[in-house]
């Protein structure tokens, strides 16, 4: 490396330090997770460890899953057999988030947990988390004034601070499983209305609707897999099909089952249009892909997927919001091109797989080349414990400060300060503006 070139390294690296420092300053909005409102943070690196990431690295190394999950193992042994089998994933981006949480939440002095410290830090780390201000504390040094929840449509939403845990409907069941008695019990006890026909399944999908906003939820949500086309089906056609799947389950044609979701799928784009809901859309996932994979490490997303199945959709309701994640990176310039295109359509964080360095970066440099900045919300942690938000949010903002500072500063002779006003944008603004939050 030449002097010269060296010289514009060195000041290119202090500029995306500068950048990130102004951008950690933020407090922010987490808008979408699965934390538990009423046990919103760990107990003990049981609690984080047991984050699926580490358990399907760890089981893809070469781990068994015998003994990631053998039955009746206490969480302190159970955290030493996946540390000390951690050598293969010590390269990865998920070990590196273990790591700046170890040392900037548990104050762990080191680089590397293994074989001679994980003790030491397991036991600190359980006396810090039985603090009982343990998860304001987490709250704090992350930088976090509230985070979305993932509620079960039947979820009471009772005994929490609905600002702080902002409900979200999660509708994946009534979408997808009305074929299971269980699901239309679960439905008539949250509503109070025995769903028997169209006319029942509208009444009782508004009342949920009236609860959760009653609650201050600001979005509606599902998880859609790659072979989902939404459509909208005709009553006539909805009656029968709603009959035959009440009554028959799992037995139910294919094609009525496929209808009932169409219906219910609609019917709930149409209550987020009549409550003012962003309809969060999450697209591309194959369940138990790998049936012998750990919990929750059977998942896996499929690139035959396409928007074009939603054109319909986007179509129908102009005047509700789509916040769209796609599984994969390749699914990127589709979701930047409509979202470029149709107005409604709203680029949405970077999800699972998508999650990891090098695709968050060429996903979000091609976001900010194209599409507006008030249509894309930089990111959400998809956490199920809270001290993952801040290595998480902590990764995303070292890369949106690299794209800011190299495509913006450098190439396009941008201010630092309007880099950092547009990075302030996907990270808070356009949180609050989409979802109606936080102002």
């Amino acid at each position: 490396m030449t002097p010269l070139t060296r010289t514009a390294w060195t000041m290119s690296i202090e500029l995306r330090n500068r950048l990130f420092e102004q951008l950690d300053q933020l407090v922010l909005i987490d808008p979408h997770t699965h934390i538990n409102a009423l046990d919103p943070s760990s107990h003990t690196l049981a609690d984080i460890l047991g984050y699926h990431y580490y358990t399907e690295l760890s089981h893809s190394a070469g781990m068994p899953k015998e003994q990631i999950e053998e039955e009746g193992i206490s969480e302190k042994e159970k955290v030493g057999r996946l540390i000390e089998n951690f050598g293969p994933i010590t390269n990865t981006i998920q070990y590196s988030w273990f790591i700046e949480m170890a040392q900037r939440l548990l104050d762990f002095d080191g680089d590397s947990v293994d074989a001679s410290n994980w003790e030491a830090l397991y036991d600190s780390a359980a006396e810090k988390m039985a603090a009982d201000d343990w998860t304001e504390t987490v709250f704090q040094k992350s930088g976090l004034e509230a985070v979305f929840l993932t509620n079960d449509f039947d979820d009471p939403l009772e005994d929490f601070d609905t600002s702080k845990y902002i409900p979200c409907l999660r509708t994946d069941d009534l979408v997808f499983h009305l074929t299971n008695p269980r699901t239309a019990v679960r439905l008539q006890e949250a509503t109070d209305v025995n769903v028997t026909n169209v006319t029942s399944a509208r009444e009782a999908i508004r009342k949920l609707f009236d609860h959760f906003t009653s609650k201050g939820a600001k979005a509606c949500a599902i998880s859609l897999p790659p072979t989902f086309a939404p459509v909208q089906v005709s009553d006539a056609r909805a009656e029968t099909a709603l009959s035959n799947v009440l009554s028959k389950g799992t037995d139910a044609d294919e094609a009525d089952q496929r209808a009932v979701s169409n219906f219910i799928f609609w019917t709930l784009a149409e209550n987020c249009r009549a409550y003012h809901l962003p309809f969060d859309l999450m697209i591309g996932v194959n369940r138990k892909v790998f049936p012998a994979g750990v919990f929750q490490g059977q998942d896996l997303y499929d690139s035959r997927v396409s928007l074009i199945q939603y054109k319909d959709l986007f179509n129908a309701f102009p005047d509700v919001t789509f916040p769209v994640s796609v599984l994969a990176s390749v699914t990127n310039q589709e979701l930047v091109s409509y979202s470029w295109i149709f107005p409604n359509v709203v680029a949405n964080g970077h999800w699972w797989y998508s999650n990891t360095p090098t695709f968050i970066q060429h996903d979000c440099a091609a976001r900010l080349e194209a599409v507006p900045r008030t249509k894309q919300i930089g990111y959400y942690s998809d956490m199920y414990k809270m001290e993952f938000a801040l290595p998480k949010f902590a990764m995303y903002k070292r890369i949106l400060a690299k794209v800011l500072a190299e495509n913006f500063v450098i190439d396009r002779k941008w201010t630092e300060e309007a880099a950092v006003q547009l990075g302030t944008e996907l990270l808070r603004g356009n949180v609050e503006t989409i979802f109606h939050v936080g102002k």
